[in-house]
């Protein structure tokens, strides 16, 4: 009597196993069997993480990112991954229109999907306002970043946290002014605080250019500084998205502002630092 009901009391293990393993696929498409190479990995961050209007519509196209994306025109992060961790799922709760004051609530995602590789790509949309006095201030940015990151910290404190420098967005400027077509996208209203009036030669607003690019690259070092503030488990890219020599036909069409398949590609290859163990 005593084999028979650990037998039973066995087989009633197992099937609660295999049950729970089945509700933590959420009801979805079935996936790879969990293995202990599984993972998941979040993108946090804006419209260059959603990889917006790269599928030609006007509208984020995530297979695309940088980042998270599993499309075959971009060998991003989770492309990479994929064949060493079979079980990896990608997050991506980037938002188009994201500032850092945005960053902690997308922290909170990645926290919830028990992430164990974060990337982080801020900033564009804190420098790219209508005016620069409407920029958001370096030290308030830093502040945002730092929240964030303590989310991070204190929900997935064994999780690896790659942090991006912002790329060079007066090089698009540089690159696209003698352009007739970009300068008429830019007319639209993007990123103003530096592409309005981009033909213009004027002492204001070659002032004015100066003063956005040095904004940016003071992010970029608030970035560096949150990421080593954070700890071991975080390593910025050392400026290699800044450093990326974007082309007008590395961005989209329709606003010669966001990167392209093959801007997103670039992307990838400059910020990946090899699989998340550090």
């Amino acid at each position: 009597m005593l084999i028979v009901v650990n037998w039973a009391r066995n087989v009633l293990f197992a099937a609660l196993v295999v049950l729970a393993l089945a509700c933590e696929g959420g009801g979805g498409p079935a996936g790879p069997a969990p293995s202990s190479g599984s993972m998941a990995m979040a993108a946090l961050g804006d419209s260059l993480t959603t990889a917006f209007a790269s599928c030609l519509a006007p509208s984020p196209c995530p297979r695309n990112s940088w980042s998270t994306g599993d499309g075959t025109r971009v060998d991003s992060h989770y492309r990479r991954l994929r064949p060493s961790y079979p079980g990896l799922r990608g997050v991506n709760s980037a938002q188009g229109s994201a500032r850092a004051d945005a960053l902690a609530a997308q922290a909170r995602t990645a926290v919830t999907a028990k992430a164990t590789y974060v990337t982080i790509l801020i900033g564009a949309n804190d420098a790219c306002r209508p005016t620069l006095d409407a920029m958001t201030p370096v030290d308030t940015f830093r502040r945002q970043v730092d929240d964030a990151l303590a989310v991070l910290k204190e929900g997935l404190p064994q999780a690896r946290v790659l942090v991006v420098s912002i790329p060079d967005i007066n090089r698009l400027w540089e690159v696209g002014h003698t352009s007739q077509v970009a300068v008429k996208a830019w007319s639209l209203g993007i990123c103003q605080a530096l592409l309005a009036a981009p033909t213009s030669t004027a002492p204001a607003d070659v002032a004015r250019r100066k003063a956005f690019g040095a904004r940016v690259d003071a992010y970029n070092t608030q970035l560096a500084a949150a990421c080593k503030a954070y700890g071991p488990r975080c390593r910025d890219d050392g400026g290699a998205a800044h450093r990326v020599a974007f082309t007008l036909d590395m961005v989209v069409a329709q606003d010669f502002f966001h990167p392209n398949s093959a801007g997103q590609n670039a992307l990838a290859k400059a910020t990946w630092l090899g699989p998340p163990d550090w």
